[in-house]
């Protein structure tokens, strides 16, 4: 199937179209965008830069996908953006190109859900089956990791880790890493316990979940230094490999993390 371009939209020459790819009116593709098979990119949407982009996306109207980062160091390097498949990005979201200072590269993953209005800035990396509520806001490099849940208007500094399986309530300003699994909320954020709920749905088995709960009193309730909780955490790990991803997390933490 050949790819279905309204004639109002504007499409480089060079830009790279995939089979069966819809493109509504009014959109603009540059010259270096490669778009997957079977996305469809609706009416009024911008995606310029050096972005990649795969197959069976859907990306609402007035979306503006791989402009210039919002950083005054840039000087117009071919950073990239690069949207893995199947991801949903609705209305009016910005994603913007990466930057030298760190990767070069803005990536999301696969399978993503990500609602109206959220921007995602220069260098963030974002995981699979991520769930993005309205007004989520990603300051420049930030990491989200898979499964996680940003309620809406959650907003994160630069530089700070979400875990996997993490839910935010809405309006929560995170300024530290969050760990994985925990339910955080707050201005500034704090940790509400494991997302249980989300583990369940996930098939997440009823000893992994005691497990994890063990593990976030450990770090939290114990009244242990952190060097000391990670020291627990990692005995615990070899029982429970689940809480090896805390472990890991605290190791790659460079902000701290929520309190």
């Amino acid at each position: 199937m050949s790819e279905r371009i309204h004639p109002t939209a504007i499409v480089h020459p060079g830009a790279r179209i995939g089979n069966g790819v819809e493109i509504g009116a009014y959109s603009i593709i540059g010259e270096h965008v490669e778009i997957g098979d079977q996305t469809v990119v609706g009416p009024h949407v911008v995606i310029h830069g050096h972005t990649r982009i795969g197959r069976e996306n859907r990306i609402f109207q007035f979306s503006s996908l791989g402009e210039v980062p919002q950083d005054k160091k840039y000087a117009d390097e071919p950073t990239r953006l690069e949207i893995g498949d199947r991801n949903t990005i609705r209305e009016f979201c910005t994603f913007n190109l990466g930057t030298v200072q760190d990767a070069g590269v803005t990536r999301i993953g696969n399978d993503n859900w990500i609602m109206a209005y959220v921007h995602i800035a220069h260098d963030c990396q974002v995981g699979n089956h991520t769930t993005f509520a309205n007004n989520a806001q990603l300051a420049g490099h930030v990491h989200v990791d898979d499964w996680a849940i940003l309620g809406g208007y959650t907003g994160i500094h630069q530089f700070c880790r979400v875990g996997a399986h993490v839910m935010t309530a809405v309006g929560t300003v995170i300024l530290q890493d969050v760990p994985p699994y925990l339910m955080a909320a707050g201005n500034t954020a704090s940790p509400y316990g494991i997302n249980v709920e989300g583990l369940k749905r996930r098939g997440f088995t009823a000893e992994s979940i005691t497990a994890l709960k063990r593990a976030y009193r450990t770090l939290y309730k114990s009244g242990l230094m952190l060097e000391e909780a990670k020291v627990k955490l990692e005995e615990m790990a070899r029982e429970q490999p689940d809480v090896h991803r805390f472990v890991e997390f605290l190791e790659l933490s460079k902000r701290g993390i929520i309190r």
